[in-house]
């Protein structure tokens, strides 16, 4: 059990899971957390995801949304969930039920054996092509020769953070670009936490479609990498 737990989820154009994900996190969270919220960052969808959220947020007050007016990027989604969220400690999964939230406990488990600020997971068998499994490895190795940075998987959509961490490090600034993961760990880091790893189970896509792999977002995810390591180099 944890004392209080905000878990927002990053959304964009997910109408065929967004509501199974809510209601399984919420149940999830009924028996771990004695104070809970979900947040849904809709990161300006084109579908019926805000409806849905909308709808559901009739039933239960400590469903929240935050909404994007114009699709913004994932960066901006995280940004938006880290910053919003009220409680002492933040978790975060995608919204396209590739995760089982219930895996939740193996974070709160690892927290307490090692006093860890962040948990972080890993895939262990990522459900994705083999040609994003490389790119992957390509970003994952950029970040380690620039930044001495190495962690199992960086861009794992399952973390748990504390909210210390989001209130001391400098502020996030990635948003269009998939940089924001590295951006926090090595913010974290450099601002002295604890980094520890879990590994969790990825499941296959079924709907929707991811856009981390879109050519303008790898472009925007190495400008900011750079970017960073001039600032801090």
């Amino acid at each position: 059990m944890v004392n209080a737990l905000s878990v927002f989820l990053p959304t964009f154009n997910e109408e065929e899971s967004i509501k199974e994900v809510i209601v399984k996190t919420k149940k999830v969270l009924q028996e771990v957390a004695d104070k809970w919220e979900i947040i849904i960052v809709n990161d300006g969808s084109t579908d019926s995801t805000k409806e849905i959220v909308e709808n559901l947020q009739k039933d239960d007050s400590k469903i929240r949304l935050i909404n994007h007016n114009k699709n913004r990027g994932y960066g901006a989604s995280l940004e938006s969930g880290f910053y919003e969220s009220k409680y002492s400690w933040i978790a975060f999964i995608d919204s396209d039920n590739q995760f089982d939230f219930a895996e939740i406990t193996k974070f709160l488990e690892k927290q307490k054996e090692t006093d860890a600020d962040l948990i972080i997971g890993y895939y262990k068998k990522r459900q994705v092509s083999a040609f994003k499994i490389i790119t992957s490895k390509i970003w994952e190795l950029s970040v380690y020769i620039l930044f001495g940075l190495r962690v199992h998987d960086i861009d794992c959509g399952f973390k748990l953070v504390s909210k210390k961490v989001i209130d001391k490090i400098p502020r996030l600034m990635s948003e269009r670009g998939a940089f924001i993961s590295s951006e926090l760990l090595i913010k974290a880091r450099n601002s002295g936490f604890k980094i520890a790893e879990v590994p969790v189970t990825h499941y296959p896509r079924v709907s929707g479609a991811g856009t981390g792999r879109n050519f303008n977002v790898i472009i925007k995810s190495f400008v900011d990498l750079f970017k960073l390591w001039k600032k801090l180099y």
